[in-house]
Order: structure tokens, then C-alpha cells, then sequence
């Protein structure tokens, strides 16, 4: 009797999978590359690794099918192999929330001292864009915003927020947007805002959500 097991193979697959999960670098790699295809030396710059120990997360999420390459000019540029990444990491990010006791004391703690409020659902903020009732901030760097953003956007980084507050109606309800659902520029925006008396709430995830369920985007469009 042969000692193959279908479906020994198959667990071992899926037991690949999550080991390409396992680490909170190669999640933050994720995150960034929601956004975007990006270069192994961006993705180095991003996140604080080093491009060798960036190079190594990536070749082993590359080996369990989450990410695809291209080549242009000297650069390799990465990206999710496809949308079914996201949901992937959602699922872990729901399961964590609800069973993980370190994850819910950081949402209890940093991420709920500055926004307490019941984030704005995307079927919710897309009939207000389409209503044009609010105005719509994305706080993540100019590179992201314009590989592609919400319609209507504004786009002002966290960094620059302070300085340029006069560009924000302060008589119309605002909702900031940036990579996910625990992006942290997200949450500093809206702290940062209504501690000036602006009304302020923040999307429940971000960008690449607000994709992936197939809502309209503005996208770069090259050549």
C-alpha cells in the first residue's frame, strides 16, 4: 500500500503558504506592495530592512505563489500575484483581532486611543463620493496616491498636513483613507484633525480593499 497521503501533500502546501506569512516584515511587504509593483531597493526603503534581507523575504513569498515579478530595465519589480493575497491576509488579520491577546491590546491601545469612532464602510463613503456630501483625504505618499487612489481624493501626506490645513473645508465631513485597515498614517490624520475641530472619520481599510471589491479608482495610466 503506498504511503502517499493526497492529502498530506496538500496540507504541506497550504503549511507553505502560511510560512511565507510568518514573519511581520514580510506582511509589511505586503502592504507596501498592495499599493503597487515596487523594486526590492523601494521595498528595502520603505519598510527599514536591508535590500539582502528584503531580497530574501521576497524570493520566499515569490516560492509559495503570493508574489510575481517583471523585469524593466535593471530593476525587478515585485507585485501580489493576485487579489487573492489580500483576502488571505485579511483573514489572519480578523483571526488575530479576535483570538490574539498582544493584537488586542495594541488595537485597544495605540489604535484606539486615536480613533475610537466606528470607521465609514466603503459602500457607505462610495455613495457619499458618488453624492459629492464629503471629502475624501488620502494621506500616503505622492508615489501612492498617483499609481492610484479614490476618486476625488485629495492627496495630502502625513508629513505635510499640518501646513497645508487650509486645503480642507473645515464645514464638510472629511474621511481619510491610506494602505489598510491598521495603517498608522490614517490614524495619526484623523487624531491630528479633530484635535483642531475638524470632522474627521477614517475609511474601515484602505486603498487596496477599496480595489479589490471592485470600486471605482483613478489609476496611472503609462505610455
Amino acid at each position: 500500500m503506498s504511503s502517499y497521503s493526497p492529502k498530506r501533500a496538500l496540507f504541506d502546501s497550504f503549511a507553505e503558504v502560511a510560512k511565507a506569512l510568518s514573519h511581520g516584515s514580510r506582511l509589511e511587504i505586503l502592504e507596501q506592495l498592495a499599493q503597487g509593483e515596487r523594486s526590492v531597493e523601494g521595498l528595502a526603503d520603505r519598510t527599514g530592512l536591508s535590500v539582502a534581507n528584503a531580497s530574501q523575504h521576497l524570493r520566499l513569498m515569490q516560492r509559495a505563489a503570493l508574489l510575481a515579478s517583471r523585469r524593466e530595465g535593471k530593476h525587478v519589480l515585485y507585485r501580489l500575484s493576485d487579489p487573492s493575497v489580500l483576502h488571505l491576509v485579511a483573514a489572519l488579520r480578523k483571526v488575530a483581532e479576535s483570538k490574539h491577546a498582544a493584537a488586542r491590546d495594541v488595537i485597544g491601545g495605540y489604535f484606539r486611543e486615536r480613533d475610537a469612532l466606528e470607521a465609514v464602510s466603503r459602500e457607505e463613503l462610495a455613495a457619499r463620493i458618488k453624492a459629492g456630501i464629503v471629502t475624501v483625504l488620502d494621506v500616503r505618499p505622492e508615489d501612492e496616491y498617483a499609481t492610484g487612489h479614490l476618486p476625488r481624493a485629495i492627496n495630502i501626506p502625513l508629513r505635510e498636513l499640518s501646513r497645508r490645513l487650509r486645503k480642507l473645508p473645515k464645514r464638510r465631513e472629511i474621511v481619510a483613507y491610506c494602505r489598510g485597515p491598521y495603517c498608522v498614517l490614517a490614524f495619526e490624520a484623523v487624531a491630528f484633525l479633530r484635535e483642531r475641530g475638524w470632522k474627521v472619520r477614517r475609511l474601515e481599510d484602505g486603498f487596496p480593499e477599496w480595489k479589490a471589491a471592485g470600486l471605482p479608482v483613478v489609476e496611472r495610466v503609462d505610455g
